[in-house]
């Protein structure tokens, strides 16, 4: 970004102080001659310089600044510093003192990154001391001790003059048994914004305050009725807990003029804590364990309420897609667009439900900023009309003397919105220890108050610190924010007011080329690869959901986690990232599994036709429909489906259950032949494997028909046989029996003759039963006797009931 020409506030040159060091041995020259006719000094005398020496680059001492207040002070105000010294080197320093000392006027925003850059150079200007009563003495400082330091002085001793940013350095300066005269052994510098009385124009500032996180939730749900999510881990129940990354986010946002750049996966994710949760266990076979942690999540996302209420607020695309990679290896991928899309369009509904505020997604956020034409297409491709860039990858303007303002029209009705690099990047790094985060915020107050100072234009300044701040960055930036707020120079802006001020005309305008893309952020990229294992995943979902009989069980979490798969979290976490997308398709091939045809061994088939069952067995809780079963003959020449090659019948199955179909088969000749059996959806695309097994087919030919047909006449001629003999045998008893009585008529008569008397006792013909064959039976007659069956064969034609 250009500026204004660098003269005040540098340092000297090498040549410079070559010269100005070789003027003062010239100068002192004649002292020299005339010295050399006094008496000789004794060794310590002679060593001693006219004035105190630096030590080294690095100081043997090492000093820091762990606090600066006020940051910006006014007229009246007392400046107090604290901090520690340290002594790092193998002497004893005595006679030390830690003095301020006030170097000269920075008008630059380069000659303020050259002193944050050299901050502890002892060989650096170091301005003019403080008068001694404000410093504060030790009599000694051992090797390896620390001492604790506070400074303070008033104002006015400081001798500040026109409005600018002054070089305040913390010094200590003593002895050491080698070098026995006062020197400088240690330097902090620092920076004192100085702008006592209103600006008439001031700088509009917007600080984007980001509620961003990894992700945390996978597209596994529980069985039950509420879907009980599944977590990867309970990582986010840290962050939200007190003391924690997010909770300090919140807390410290809550009470500053900023606009919340919002995640609306964080917002879901922990609302879905706010019930029951699972997390992995901590074995493969283990079973999910219960997340314990509902009421912080409750009591965060209440605070998250509290603290955006009557504030701006942007929604981001549903997991923060990251809109480089897919700019650079995702368009090429069918379908990866419309997950931007889908993503875009459930960002304001998810955090005007959770927050009951209507979000703005008018903005896009590339990381850290960095843009190309490519990126500003896909931005704009969901409907975001803002692109907010940072100034160190996008041009400034030519011979522009300030900082320009942030919006910039870059055609096609898309504006960028440049963040400020400076004032964004200052607040990265370490930010637990007290001199690094002090040093930031008077850094960040530096150049706010210089670049305030650049024009009496109006301007509107952006400020897009890092996606995920730590708890000690939040702190930091809090504090530098609070400070900003509270100055002379600027005044707090809503990012959409800052969007819609009016553009600099002589900024530039043009978006850097793909060639000037940051090569350290492209290595970080998800790969191509990436976002073809999403688009499969995408097609596999399609097919499944058609069959379900309640859609949103299913897409809506497999959609969300399909949006985390290409977050912008996962640059520099590229195993990570691969096993989250494989562990979704993986259990979207579980569920997809879950309704399946049950395997068939070999089925027989005995005549000309018969029906062959085939089982479609559904696990899943939920009903299926809209599915096609279809029973396919290889060979339908020899055995045909319904009279040809195959047949199809639609299918529904209820959660949990299975069904049997029948299929008709004709066999039109004997052997085997193979059937497939598979499932369609309704637009004719297959779902799940295929069941093949063989059918082996026994035809019933004529000449069977005529051995069972022989079969069945010998059976009939047997039992003809049979009957005629057991006939024939009957009427042989008869016969024998009518010869047996004539006989005994005849020894009756013989008997008579020889003895008439016996003739008398015979029964008269009125009173003995007549037994004769043929006789008139009478109703008093005993029926007649038969004699029981012969064991004997029947004869021919008998028939015999049995």
């Amino acid at each position: 970004m250009a500026e204004a020409a660098d003269f005040q506030g540098t340092r000297p040159s090498p040549a410079r102080r070559w010269l100005r060091r070789t003027g003062a041995v010239l100068a002192g020259t004649p002292l020299l001659a005339g010295l050399l006719q006094l008496p000789a000094a004794s060794p310590v005398e002679a060593a001693a310089p006219a004035a105190p020496k630096a030590a080294s680059d690095d100081g043997s001492v090492a000093v820091s600044v762990d606090s600066l207040t006020p940051g910006a002070p006014a007229e009246g105000d007392t400046v107090t510093v604290t901090g520690t010294v340290t002594n790092k080197g193998k002497k004893a320093v005595t006679k030390a003192a830690v003095g301020l000392r006030v170097g000269p006027l920075m008008d630059t925003r380069s000659s303020i990154d050259t002193v944050a850059k050299n901050s502890g150079d002892v060989d650096g200007p170091v301005g003019s001391e403080i008068d001694d009563k404000y410093s504060e003495k030790f009599s000694k400082l051992a090797p390896g001790v620390s001492q604790p330091y506070t400074l303070s002085v008033p104002v006015d001793e400081l001798d500040l003059g026109q409005d600018g940013v002054y070089d305040l350095s913390v010094t200590l300066t003593g002895e050491t048994s080698d070098q026995p005269w006062e020197q400088t052994l240690g330097v902090r510098h620092t920076f004192l914004p100085w702008q006592p009385d209103e600006a008439d124009t001031k700088t509009r500032t917007t600080f984007m305050w980001p509620l961003i996180s990894t992700v945390h939730m996978t597209a596994e749900t529980g069985s039950d009725e509420e879907q009980t999510p599944v977590f990867l881990d309970d990582e986010l129940a840290a962050e939200i807990s007190p003391g924690g990354r997010l909770d300090r986010m919140v807390a410290l946002g809550r009470d500053l003029d900023v606009t919340w750049v919002i995640d609306p996966d964080l917002l879901a994710s922990v609302e879905a804590m706010t019930t029951r949760y699972e997390i992995p266990g901590e074995n493969a076979d283990d079973k999910n364990a219960v997340g314990g942690h509902q009421e912080v999540a409750k009591r965060w996302l209440t605070e998250v309420q509290r603290a955006v209420a009557d504030k701006e607020v942007v929604a981001l695309p549903f997991g923060d897609p990251d809109l480089a990679s897919l700019a650079h290896h995702g368009t090429s991928v069918t379908g990866s667009l419309r997950h931007l899309k889908e993503a875009t369009d459930v960002a304001s509904g998810t955090v005007e439900s959770i927050l009951h505020v209507k979000p703005s997604t008018d903005f896009a956020w590339p990381v850290e900023g960095a843009v190309d034409p490519s990126i500003v297409k896909v931005s704009t491709s969901a409907g975001a009309d803002k692109v907010i860039a940072r100034g160190d990858t996008f041009e400034g303007g030519r011979d522009l003397t300030y900082t320009p303002t942030a919006p910039r029209p870059i055609g096609g009705g898309t504006t960028a919105v440049v963040a400020d690099a400076r004032l964004s990047t200052v607040f990265e790094g370490d930010m637990t220890r007290a001199s690094a985060s002090t040093q930031a915020v008077q850094r960040f107050l530096a150049q706010s108050l210089t670049l305030a100072l650049q024009t009496d234009r109006p301007r509107s300044v952006v400020v897009a610190p890092q996606r995920t701040p730590s708890a000690a960055q939040a702190q930091t930036m809090a504090e530098a924010v609070a400070a900003l707020q509270n100055s002379t120079w600027s005044q707090p802006q809503d990012l959409t007011a800052a969007a819609k001020s009016k553009p600099d005309p002589a900024a530039g305008t043009e978006v850097p080329s793909a060639s000037a893309y940051p090569r350290s952020l492209r290595k970080q990229e998800l790969p191509r690869s990436a976002f073809e294992q999403i688009a499969r995943t995408q097609d596999k979902l399609d097919r499944f959901k058609v069959i379900l009989s309640d859609q949103s069980r299913v897409v809506t979490p497999f959609g969300r986690a399909l949006n985390r798969g290409m977050a912008a979290s996962w640059r520099g976490r590229p195993a990570e990232a691969a096993i989250y997308r494989s562990g979704v398709e993986t259990y979207l091939d579980t569920l997809s599994s879950q309704v399946r045809l049950i395997e068939k061994s070999e089925t027989k088939l005995s005549g000309r036709s018969a029906t062959i069952p085939v089982t479609v067995q559904n696990n899943l809780v939920q009903g299926v429909e809209h599915l096609v079963l279809r029973l396919t003959s290889t060979n339908p020449t020899r055995l045909e489906i319904d009279g040809k090659a195959f047949e199809e019948q639609p299918i529904a199955v209820s959660g949990g259950h299975s069904q049997s179909v029948k299929f008709t088969t004709n066999a039109n000749a004997n052997g085997r032949a193979t059937v497939v059996a598979q499932l369609y959806t309704q637009d004719g695309r297959p779902y799940g494997q295929p069941v093949t097994f063989d059918v082996k087919v026994t035809e019933i030919t004529a000449t069977v028909m005529l051995v069972i047909g022989g079969g069945v006449l010998l059976l009939v001629l047997a039992g003809f046989r049979m009957y005629t003999q057991r006939k024939r045998a009957a009427a042989r008893k008869a016969e024998e029996r009518t010869q047996d009585d004539a006989a005994d008529e005849a020894d009756v008569d013989a008997g008579e003759a020889q003895n008439p008397e016996a003739s008398d006792r015979r029964p008269t013909q009125e009173s003995a039963p007549d037994t004769r064959e043929g006789a008139p039976e009478q109703p008093s007659d005993p029926a007649p006797d038969t004699a029981p069956e012969s064991a004997d064969p029947s004869g021919t034609g008998e028939r015999v009931d049995r």
